[in-house]
């Protein structure tokens, strides 16, 4: 008997864009990118609640306040990434996943390899981010 070595799948260019493979690739990657920032999320609770009720003096309550201060920005930023994998995968059943907002065009699978969230082709993102350099410049 032979057996055959699986490889994953991996999208590329060579395909069609968006194909069924390639959109069942990024929701898998979406949903796994979500459960993982939900877990650490729950896992920042407990450790949060399980922290609170073992402090003993002054300096390791400053301590962990701090602690808790950083833990809590990063858990911050993961609900708004959170956010952004909904809205993702709100596209991708809309079927406008892949397609940048302000152009239309293919984002590109490298990317949305890169950046599953991403929102604009990498020239629009440039053009988005030039922008605001100079916004802020002013």
């Amino acid at each position: 008997m032979s057996r055959e070595i699986l490889t994953p799948y991996q999208p590329s260019d060579d395909e069609p864009f968006m194909s069924s493979q390639q959109i069942d690739y990024f929701r898998h990657k979406l949903m796994s990118w979500r459960s993982q920032l939900l877990q650490e999320s729950s896992e920042t609770i407990t450790h949060l609640q399980e922290e609170a009720q073992a402090e003993s003096d002054l300096i390791d309550c400053a301590a962990n306040e701090t602690d808790r201060t950083i833990e809590l920005r990063a858990r911050d930023r993961g609900w708004k990434l959170i956010n952004k994998i909904e809205d993702a995968l709100r596209r991708i059943d809309e079927g406008s996943y892949g397609y940048c907002d302000e152009t239309g065009e293919p984002i590109g699978v490298k990317r949305l390899e890169a950046r599953p969230i991403a929102t604009l082709s990498l020239e629009a993102q440039e053009r988005h981010e030039r922008r605001e350099r100079l916004q802020r410049n002013d």
